[in-house]
């Protein structure tokens, strides 16, 4: 039998069994006690706090339990357990698609570090967003998203979702919360959608003033924090689920494909029900082996991000200096330098990414291919979050899903350069690779 330790945490499958369901009101307020009481906790003091599961035979690391399905010592429990009576909160699991023990210990690391009830870990971001749109929104509903996002949310939003499912998407300017309100339809939209940092142009959002008014009109906000893990805590702000590609930062060697949902614990079983939740039903399940991967790597994502940003930080101040044109939001330049500021969790700087417009596709590639094939200052590759600094033009890549007005519409220009900072070899070896790449343009 596997050992563990439970020190203080969040309420995420605690173990406690319920006698009855609480009304909405009794969740609203159990929910809003709880924000509160993790609004002014360190991402990695959450960490820290959680349940530890050690090896069945006491190894420090929890072992890996690769079972598709469970047994049980009485047939009567099976039934218990298909009904609802018993589940992963008591220790029951019944088939891995549903939970696996291994997997659900890394979704309480997700719930710690985003501050949120519970969580679940899925088979890629992709899957994650898609199965949150899934599951918040019916046929014939309304979603309002923000018109810069990653290509492939883009193409769920705004052709797939309409084409399969009749549900259609407003696209409006995040920053524009006259825009944002007038979007919204009250009674029809369903969630209001957006990246707390915007990929590829880095526009921050107002997460708390955005989930005030979307609270207002019966909305739910639905936050992707890839872009800022440990930075920033979008449930503490407001947002009622935040979504993650586990496959960037937090997994960190770019050798994982994984996502996560955090939000309440209502939601999370919502989603898992046997009958109506998407995740359940779509099957995005995560294997028991990546969730022992990634859950030995999240321990130090805080000390990572702080590297990352602490470069980011550097390289943008003397990007700057050379003249060129950064966007970077710990730039005091950056128009949401200060509410990024008066959001971010301290310590962790304000994120690994930095964006470069060289204002044609032309003078992008010629500088990448400089930094990488002349100074091996980085590699083009998309996707971000690697020890590696990773870069790409984003019209012609991650967000080529864009048609040219919307790329417009998000403010991409042909030629920016996204940057992912990373963090091998030293600072000054990896600037001298920059400006040598650069002065040689």
């Amino acid at each position: 039998m596997a050992h563990f330790l439970e020190t203080q945490q969040p309420l995420v499958f605690s173990g406690k069994k319920r006698n009855d369901r609480d009304d909405d009101d009794r969740d609203a307020l159990a929910a809003k006690k709880s924000a509160l009481a993790v609004r002014d906790v360190d991402p990695a003091a959450a960490l820290a706090s959680i349940r530890h599961e050690f090896g069945e035979h006491g190894g420090v690391n929890m072992s890996i339990e690769a079972s598709a399905t469970f047994t049980v010592m009485e047939p009567d429990t099976m039934r218990r357990m298909f009904s609802g009576e018993l589940g992963p909160d008591n220790d029951f699991f019944v088939y891995s698609r549903h939970f696996n023990p291994t997997v659900l210990n890394l979704s309480r690391q997700m719930a710690a570090l985003e501050g949120t009830q519970a969580a679940y870990c899925t088979s890629s971001g992709m899957s994650a967003i898609s199965s949150v749109m899934l599951q918040l929104c019916s046929s014939g509903g309304h979603v309002v998203a923000a018109s810069t996002l990653y290509g492939g949310t883009h193409a769920l939003l705004s052709h797939f979702l309409p084409r399969t499912c009749n549900i259609t998407t407003s696209f409006v300017d995040i920053t524009d919360h006259g825009a944002v309100a007038n979007a919204i339809v009250e009674g029809r939209t369903e969630v209001l959608y957006f990246e707390s940092v915007a990929n590829p142009t880095l526009t921050v959002a107002d997460i708390p003033e955005l989930s005030r008014m979307a609270h207002e009109k019966g909305v739910t906000v639905v936050v992707d924090n890839t872009f800022a893990p440990m930075v920033l805590s979008p449930a503490k702000l407001g947002a009622d689920v935040v979504v993650h590609s586990i496959s960037k930062f937090i997994s960190g060697g770019a050798d994982i494909i994984a996502g996560a949902v955090c939000g309440s614990e209502k939601l999370v079983k919502g989603m898992m029900d046997l009958r109506g939740g998407s995740l359940m039903l779509l099957g995005p399940t995560m294997n028991a082996k990546v969730a022992f991967e990634l859950s030995e790597r999240i321990p130090h994502l805080g000390l990572r991000m702080r590297e990352h940003s602490r470069r980011a930080q550097v390289y943008a101040e003397r990007m700057r200096e050379l003249g060129m044109k950064v966007i970077y939001p710990g730039l005091e330049t950056h128009p949401q330098h200060r509410l990024f500021k008066g959001m971010l969790n301290r310590d962790y700087g304000y994120g690994g990414l930095l964006s470069i417009d060289m204002e044609t596709e032309e003078k992008a590639n010629k500088l990448m291919t400089y930094l990488q094939n002349a100074t091996q200052f980085g590699f083009m590759a998309v996707s971000l979050g690697y020890y590696e600094t990773l870069m790409s033009c984003s019209g012609s890549s991650t967000s080529s899903e864009l048609d040219p007005s919307q790329k417009e519409a998000a403010g991409i220009s042909p030629g920016l350069v996204r940057m992912s900072v990373g963090y091998v070899g030293t600072l000054e070896q990896k600037w001298t690779q920059f400006e040598k790449a650069f002065l040689r343009m």
